[in-house]
């Protein structure tokens, strides 16, 4: 195995990686705010139909991407009216936008494009172009390391590389100013900050509005930069997936990081490997596609066996605040 092949295999990982970043930092918005986000699938789903189409219909990037942020915090608004302000099931209601996703963009899909499902191509203008070929020159120049190092940083759009800022911008948020006190400790004790004279509804629905603009992000990266178009279904399971980073990276952007980027590996490595015979394997044989493709959904459910009962999850979060009188 080459340089190239590290190099690309790195590369994917980024690109792979990207929306399950933005999600599980959707995550821990909302659950440091105390709300469970089951919803991260559907949201996502969602906002990437709403890309796609508005993307399709205007030709525009910024009003592609203003229409899925638009669809994403007005997803999160309704989860937050029904669990925050009439303190509904929050694993319910984030399942139920889920499934209504689910059957939503099917349907709003062969009813305004007839194709069942999906949309046309999305323009070359509005999908988001790569960026810093120039510095990929200059970076291969560096010995030894310099080709993988170009191949795996550069040459990717601005949503990667601003995924990777918003980690830092959101512990940053979290854990350097007191808007995210306010927010963790919402998380861990909202009747210590009703009682501070703050209002918990009200740091709850500011969580769940990042939480929406986030997975926004993810879900038009993924039609306006991962792929061509809106697929029916095509989020496949990177909310859950994204859902475990957060839990094994203990609601921590920095462990979310880490867990997604693997999660991101084992997918770049599984499309790489596919019909490529594996010494000592099977004979020397290929390895079956299925089982290969499996392996970020394996490794998903052995993190959240091994580890959910390890991470400690904020002590409101699920748990409805309704204000004494």
């Amino acid at each position: 195995m080459d340089e190239t092949f590290f190099g690309t295999v790195l590369a994917s990982t980024l690109r792979v990686s990207t929306p399950l970043v933005l999600g599980a930092l959707a995550g821990c918005l909302s659950e440091r705010a105390g709300v469970i986000d089951m919803g991260l699938e559907g949201k996502m789903l969602m906002t990437a139909f709403v890309a796609a189409a508005a993307g399709v219909a205007t030709g525009s990037l910024a009003l592609a991407l203003l229409a899925a942020v638009a669809a994403g915090v007005a997803l999160s608004m309704l989860q937050g009216y029904a669990c925050v302000t009439h303190r509904g099931d929050q694993v319910v209601t984030g399942m139920a936008i889920t499934m209504t996703a689910a059957g939503l963009t099917v349907v709003l899909g062969i009813a305004w494009f007839g194709l069942g499902g999906q949309t046309p191509p999305v323009p070359d203008s509005v999908r988001l172009s790569p960026h810093g070929q120039a510095l990929g020159e200059a970076v291969a120049a560096v010995p030894l390391v310099g080709r993988t190092l170009a191949l795996a940083l550069t040459g990717h759009n601005l949503l990667v590389y601003g995924a990777l800022a918003l980690v830092g911008g959101v512990w940053w948020l979290l854990y350097r100013t007191s808007l995210g006190l306010r927010l963790r400790a919402t998380g861990e004790n909202p009747a210590m900050v009703d009682a501070a004279g703050l209002s918990v509804t009200g740091l709850r629905y500011g969580a769940l509005a990042g939480n929406g603009v986030l997975c926004a992000l993810a879900g038009a990266y993924l039609v306006l930069g991962l792929n061509a178009g809106f697929n029916p279904h095509m989020t496949a399971g990177r909310g859950y997936m994204a859902l475990a980073a957060m839990i094994f990276g203990k609601w921590h952007p920095g462990g979310a990081l880490a867990a997604c980027l693997l999660f991101g590996f084992l997918d770049a490595l599984s499309i790489r490997l596919q019909g490529a015979p594996m010494p000592g394997v099977l004979g020397g044989g290929a390895v079956p596609v299925q089982a290969i493709q499996a392996l970020p959904y394996v490794l998903t459910v052995v993190l959240l066996a091994g580890f959910f009962g390890r991470a400690r999850a904020p002590r409101a979060l699920g748990v409805p605040y309704l204000k004494e009188r």
